[in-house]
């Protein structure tokens, strides 16, 4: 059986092949600029070398079917036709109160996503338009829609009350729902794998750092506070959004410069977090200012680093033990030096991190842990696999067999999982830097 997963953006569609009985990806990639000029895809088939192929997508449809064309081609192609695709996955950013769980999208789920699209405005229509043109691509398979929010649907209302008229609550569904789920399930599992833990006996701090970042605390195996709020915006300072502000500062800049309430949510989502502290968006160019004495990228690494900072403690507070502090996603997996900002002075709080362990850590191949012998608390580096999220989910829904984690085993609870392509992939870092192997982290 053939999975198919996408994960489409405001701006992109990002994809993975399945082969659920021999448990491999057979098929990775992205198709980048949908809507704009420019658009290309960048396709990695098992085996393959990386491909990248320029073909404009003015929309979801056209960035679907380029998928379709480039994974049924002779010369790049992994599976024969389409027929063999038995489902696919989506993501989708926000389910609102309306979903704990992943579904099979009908319409009265289509009709529940675009009631709460104002939730999520930067993602939530990109995601349903990802949905309906697969559907038309694809109109004879079952379509499953995975949401960034459920995982967070255990909060306590302490946790995702703001303390704002109770009336915005009621009618307006206006609370803190948090994202990043499926990325947080599988790190959790994988945390109480490596611990030697039940899963729901584990109290863990993921810190997903990304373009997107977000911090979870998770008890007993459950979501119980995140920093994202409503909506993405909240939290963490990002590539291009804020992350936490005064409440009164968009109106101060509103009667400043006349901006309207549309201008300045673009500001916030779009035009602040590192990209307006340092004028560059990408994480790379900034790293080579700051290395290169640029001051002010310096400045805006360090005030990064210090939310999550901030978030750390907070949430060890509310958790009172902690098993283990998990970084995750792609700043949290390969940016060393930011993880070297965020770790320095938390000795303190049971926290000790072993500088060359965390430089040496640089890979999305396997887990490693980072700390030092004393530290009370472990610290790990555990690779996202939202992907594998997203495949379990669809194939347990088509089969009758899902349902919430809380009632539900995935592949990569065993602590004998093994994913083959990392697996593979793990061989080739270890030719390039056999210390790696020092640092890997293996179940208690």
């Amino acid at each position: 059986m053939i999975i198919l997963t996408l994960n489409c953006g405001s701006s992109s569609a990002k994809y993975q092949v399945f082969n659920w009985e021999t448990r491999d990806v057979l098929a990775v990639g992205i198709v980048e600029k949908v809507t704009f000029s420019g658009s290309f895809i960048t396709h990695i088939a098992k085996g393959k070398d990386e491909v990248v192929i320029n073909q404009d997508c003015p929309t979801h449809t056209d960035a679907v079917e380029l998928i379709i064309k480039t994974l049924t081609s002779k010369e790049l192609g992994v599976i024969n036709d389409m027929s063999v695709i038995k489902t696919v996955g989506h993501r989708v950013l926000h389910g609102g109160m309306k979903f704990t769980k992943s579904v099979i999208v009908d319409e009265a789920a289509m009709a529940a996503f675009n009631e709460v699209k104002d939730l999520g405005p930067l993602h939530n229509p990109a995601n349903i338009m990802g949905i309906e043109a697969a559907k038309k691509v694809l109109p004879n398979v079952p379509h499953c829609a995975i949401m960034d929010t459920a995982w967070h649907q255990t909060m306590p209302p302490e946790s995702y009350l703001y303390a704002v008229p109770n009336e915005w609550f009621e009618k307006y569904q206006a609370r803190r729902y948090g994202f990043h789920g499926t990325s947080f399930l599988y790190t959790a599992k994988r945390a109480a794998v490596l611990l030697g833990q039940d899963p729901f006996k584990t109290n863990v701090i993921i810190c997903h750092l990304g373009n997107g970042a977000s911090v979870n605390a998770v008890k007993n195996g459950l979501s119980f506070d995140t920093s994202m709020g409503i909506t993405p915006l909240e939290g963490l300072v990002m590539g291009t959004r804020s992350g936490d502000v005064d409440a009164a500062l968009p109106f101060y800049v509103m009667r400043k410069t006349g901006m309207s309430a549309a201008d300045v949510e673009t500001a916030l989502n779009k035009k602040s977090g590192l990209l307006g502290l340092t004028g560059k968006q990408d994480r790379r160019d900034i790293q080579a200012a700051a290395v290169g004495g640029d001051k002010q990228a310096l400045l805006a690494q360090y005030i990064e680093a210090h939310r999550v900072k901030k978030y750390i403690g907070a949430y060890q507070a509310v958790l009172g033990r902690v098993d283990a502090l998990v970084f995750t996603a792609g700043v949290g997996e390969f940016a060393w030096f930011m993880r070297n900002k965020i770790l320095e002075g938390l000795e303190g709080i049971g926290i000790v991190y072993d500088p060359q362990k965390n430089e040496m850590s640089h890979t999305r191949n396997t887990e490693t842990i980072i700390s030092k012998p004393e530290s009370k608390i472990p610290i790990y580096i555990i690779p996202t696999d939202e992907e594998l999220v997203m495949t379990e989910d669809a194939y347990a829904l088509t089969h009758g067999i899902y349902d919430t984690h809380t009632h539900f085993t995935y592949s990569f609870q065993s602590k004998d999982y093994v994913n083959k392509g990392r697996a593979e992939g793990l061989k080739h870092d270890l030719e390039k830097n056999p210390d790696l192997a020092k640092i890997i982290a293996s179940p208690k």
